[in-house]
């Protein structure tokens, strides 16, 4: 069996999902600084995703230690930790490693084995929808501290955790029914609506909710410090647009573009599949600081699609 990038990614998902999802159960506890959705409303998860520390950190006034367990300069401690994790990895976290990034990926697996083609967004209406991650940001930035003021009720001091389509989806894999009760009986009011559309998304649109994911906006505005590069080398491109129809959020610029070496754009998830399906020597790699990691060619491509 020939190795692919696409079955490296994938055993690193699924690896990554029961880690994550389940690893508290068995004493893995990676800390509150996972640079992806790893769900704190996941009871007996491995690791605890960075936006509530986010929201905790920026909320201090509201009772820091009950959210995060620990004090104040400890909850700072986290925001060192999940820098450090961000400029090892940047990206991969979210193309390799995020529990619901693979949750969305099932759901374009299904629509696949049912026949029914992805639904795709055009240039237009994603450069409209790029802005939406960062707006869900500065949600997350801004509500947390005008509840310490006293500007806003407490239900906002965790303002995302209180949309987020993960806290509804996630804990249902760890089958535990009175746990998923007591969360679903607690439902804010947003949520059930969000979670409707994100599953209907999820369906029609590989990554759909990664357009809006504020974890992606996080990690891409600390790309200046990040080891993980897409990187073009323009005289190879032939302009084919197989990086554009491969890539799962739809990212066009890839293959337009003619000046820039680095065409790590601020949707990428680093998944590497537009490097997996050009057929020209060389013309994208995949870097880890100075390391090449993969490196499109025209004999990868032609054995990794060729039909069987």
């Amino acid at each position: 069996m020939v190795i692919t990038v696409r079955r490296l990614r994938t055993t690193a998902q699924y690896v990554s999902f029961i880690v994550l999802m389940y690893g508290g159960r068995f004493g893995v506890n990676l800390g509150s600084a996972v640079p992806c959705f790893a769900c704190p409303f996941v009871r007996g998860c491995g690791g605890q995703c960075y936006l509530l520390g986010v929201q905790g950190v920026l909320g201090f006034g509201m009772n820091l230690e009950s959210l995060t367990g620990a004090p104040l300069f400890s909850a700072l401690g986290w925001v060192a930790v999940f820098i450090i994790l961000t400029a090892l990895l940047g990206k991969i976290w979210c193309g390799w490693v995020c529990p619901f990034g693979l949750v969305q990926d099932w759901f374009s697996l299904l629509r696949r084995k049912l026949g029914v083609r992805e639904r795709m967004a055009s240039e237009k209406t994603l450069r409209l929808l790029s802005p939406a991650k960062y707006i869900l940001l500065g949600y997350i930035a801004v509500l947390p501290p005008l509840v310490t003021v006293g500007l806003l009720p407490s239900s906002f001091y965790l303002p995302f955790c209180n949309i987020c389509p993960g806290k509804a989806l996630l804990p249902l894999f760890t089958l535990d029914g009175e746990y998923v009760a007591v969360l679903y009986s607690t439902f804010w009011t947003a949520l059930p609506a969000v979670t409707a559309i994100t599953l209907v998304g999820m369906f029609f649109k590989d990554r759909f909710f990664c357009v809006f994911c504020p974890m992606l906006a996080l990690i891409h505005l600390l790309k200046p410090v990040t080891a993980i590069r897409l990187l073009k080398d323009n005289d190879s491109c032939v302009g084919c647009g197989n990086c554009t129809r491969a890539c799962p959020m739809g990212i066009s610029g890839v293959s337009r573009e003619r000046e820039r070496f680095d065409v790590q754009f601020d949707s990428c998830l680093d998944c590497a599949r537009c490097a997996e399906s050009c057929p020209s020597d060389g013309a994208l790699r995949l870097n880890w600081h100075r390391r090449t990691l993969f490196s499109s060619s025209r004999l990868y491509a032609s054995r990794r699609f060729r039909k069987p």
